[in-house]
């Protein structure tokens, strides 16, 4: 029989957890360091112009969006979108995120090789995150109506060889997010935006965002773990 509390338990309540900590982590580093302003004073939009500038990157847009931390690098459009409080605020926050976006930027000038596999797996991504559920799901129903059987096991496999396209997909994105952080850190102070005593407060609050991405990671290998398992222990019944 199929308890759909096992799912609560093992893979829905673990991966609240951790993405609410997370979550909860950059928002109070955000919080906290977006009322630090940096001693020269740019703004979010400011200190992305001058990165991109700098970079040869004059023909990327840097615009104003909506949203909380809604703040993204698009490479087909070439336009880096920032939220409202990070495109006209002028804390070491703001500017830290700036900077990483156009970290990502300039990942996409140099043809960084994670960041166009990203991008190529995008529709896999979505296929996967869309199907897998759908499939692994109608695979454990099969199984456990008709006590087991094989089809059943291998349309859960099946399953969870679609939703694997989206740990695939995180896999390829943590090199990229933390290589843009690292970029961030490095060119605001080489680019004069903040000093280097200045970073601590912006390094917090990339650090945090960046572990938001291990964060779907782990949910994504549980709820896989999860299917197998339920899977090879309902076929054995």
């Amino acid at each position: 029989m199929f308890y759909d509390y096992q799912y609560i338990i093992w893979v829905l309540l673990p991966s609240l957890l951790i993405s609410g900590f997370c979550s909860l982590r950059v928002k109070a580093a955000f919080n906290k360091y977006s009322r630090v302003g940096s001693m020269n004073g740019y703004t979010g939009a400011q200190a992305a112009r001058k990165l991109l500038d700098r970079a040869g990157l004059q023909h990327v847009e840097v615009l104003q969006t909506r949203g909380f931390l809604s703040d993204h690098y698009n490479p087909m459009s070439k336009q880096l979108v920032l939220s409202a409080d990070v495109y006209q605020g002028t804390s070491v926050a703001s500017i830290g995120i700036a900077a990483h976006e156009a970290g990502h930027a300039i990942q996409d000038a140099e043809d960084y090789g994670p960041l166009r596999m990203r991008s190529s797996l995008v529709p896999l991504c979505t296929i996967g995150n869309t199907l897998g559920y759908i499939v692994m799901a109608i695979g454990l129903l099969m199984l456990y109506a008709s006590g087991g059987s094989v089809v059943g096991k291998y349309v859960v496999y099946a399953g969870c060889g679609l939703f694997s396209l989206v740990l695939l997909f995180q896999i390829v994105t943590l090199p990229v997010e933390f290589d843009a952080t690292r970029r961030a850190k490095e060119i605001v102070v080489d680019a004069g935006i903040i000093y280097r005593e200045e970073r601590v407060g912006m390094d917090k609050v990339l650090n945090a965002a960046a572990m938001t991405y291990v964060a779907a990671m782990v949910s994504t290998l549980l709820t896989l773990a999860y299917y197998i398992m339920r899977a090879s222990s309902a076929s054995r019944d």
